[in-house]
């Protein structure tokens, strides 16, 4: 399938250029508060209104992709899957969640809507491109389908005290839907290199440990709580989703297709 060919090579090499090693199956065919914010530091790009217009058209387009994707899932457990609004926005927004920076997205359970920030979506998409030399769309795409994941495990009951335990859920509903995305003759050549890259790019830095099993057990237990997961984390869980669907991420969905 177009986007999984020699995926095994192109993860290696793409590791390498981010600087870091994961385990990479050769297997693959083809919170504090549940948000997506990019944690490195990359230098400044100038995002135009037609770019941002266009960013917001395939987000458009991926959006009726993944409403089309978890109606059918929750139809074969015998749940109806209520679809998220999708709200964009620039610079802040007031959300029935609360007040909402600028340079993120959020899934808000409490008006059922996934509201990002529009000219931060389409920065990511236009950094991946720049990076990896593709025209860099699932960079943007994966902030909502991972917005999205949040919406599925939370109206299935997945909520966790542990903000870790539901990023990774998210991430991981998010490479199901690569895989889906893959099935459907969606995914271009290059589209899964920009969602490993978005993932590596969000990924939390490493905690620093000192070597004292009390001090690091606090830092790994403050880690656990406020994380989204290490990028190495973040790629994997991604990974997990890619490779076994949705049912590698939620019981409910375990054998299924």
């Amino acid at each position: 399938m177009r986007g999984f060919v020699s995926l095994r090579r192109r993860l290696a090499v793409l590791a390498a250029v981010l600087g870091f090693s994961l385990a990479v199956n050769s297997s693959i065919s083809a919170v504090s508060s549940p948000s997506y914010a990019a944690k490195e530091v990359t230098p400044a790009i100038q995002i135009t209104p037609r770019e941002v217009a266009e960013s917001n058209r395939k987000i458009e387009s991926a959006y009726t992709a993944l409403i089309k994707m978890w109606g059918t899932e929750f139809n074969a457990i015998g749940r109806r899957f209520g679809p998220p609004d999708l709200v964009p926005y620039e610079g802040g927004v007031q959300t029935a969640c609360g007040i909402m920076r600028g340079s993120n997205a959020l899934y808000c359970p409490r008006d059922n809507s996934i509201y990002f920030d529009e000219v931060f979506v389409a920065g990511q998409a236009k950094s991946a491109a720049r990076d990896l030399g593709t025209d860099g769309d699932m960079a943007g795409i994966g902030v909502i389908a991972h917005e999205m994941g949040h919406a599925v495990a939370m109206q299935l009951g997945h909520i966790s005290r542990t903000s870790y335990e539901n990023e990774s859920t998210a991430d991981c509903l998010a490479g199901a839907f690569a895989q889906q995305s893959s099935r459907d003759g969606l995914i271009e050549d290059g589209d899964i290199d920009e969602a490993f890259y978005a993932m590596s790019s969000a990924g939390d830095p490493t905690p620093q440990l000192t070597g004292d099993s009390r001090m690091d057990g606090w830092i790994l237990a403050r880690f656990a709580r406020r994380s989204h997961g290490t990028r190495e984390q973040r790629m994997q869980n991604f990974k997990t989703g890619l490779d076994g669907g949705a049912g590698a991420c939620l019981p409910e969905f375990k054998g299924i297709h």
